[in-house]
């Protein structure tokens, strides 16, 4: 089996497991070097969302937690006191493959920005596929799907000076 499912013995039985039961815990990285880990059960009791988003000419039901409310959870604030010398800050976020993206932390900010990019662990209604997931970056709005990261394993808030 790949390294996204798993086969469970029972009784003879091969059980295919989702790779989202197995999925690794996300590291967050503040400005300051602190790391904080939130495993998909964190993450799962955070609150969800749902978007309509089209993804390569497809339409899709994307749902997840809001950037703003996974940053929160983890210390990083936004609102009143992204302002000044915190505009300067950046997320890197990280895939499995390598992979890697940057947003301006004032794009998660619902102050700053009419839109809600997402990490999502669902479309249309079904966990995310080993392809995509366990958990994905959605931004709807963006012309092109370049920063919607797949099997995200990290994300660092990095000041640009």
């Amino acid at each position: 089996m790949r390294n996204r499912t798993s086969c469970l013995m029972i009784l003879g039985l091969c059980l295919v497991v989702p790779a989202a039961l197995h999925a690794q815990a996300i590291q967050i990285t503040s400005d300051q070097g602190h790391t904080t880990s939130l495993n998909p059960e964190q993450i799962a009791k955070l609150p969800h969302v749902t978007v309509n988003a089209t993804d390569h000419d497809t339409p899709a039901q994307f749902e997840g937690v809001p950037m703003a409310a996974v940053l929160g959870a983890v210390g990083i604030t936004l609102g009143d006191t992204l302002r000044g010398e915190r505009l300067t800050e950046v997320l890197l976020i990280e895939a499995a493959d390598g992979y890697k993206v940057v947003f301006a932390l004032a794009e998660f900010d619902p102050a700053f920005a009419p839109r809600e990019i997402i990490l999502a662990d669902k479309r249309d209604g079904k966990p995310l596929t080993g392809k995509e997931g366990p958990f994905r970056i959605v931004a709807p709005g963006d012309k092109r799907q370049a920063r919607w990261i797949r099997q995200v394993t990290g994300m660092k808030v990095v000041v640009v000076k």
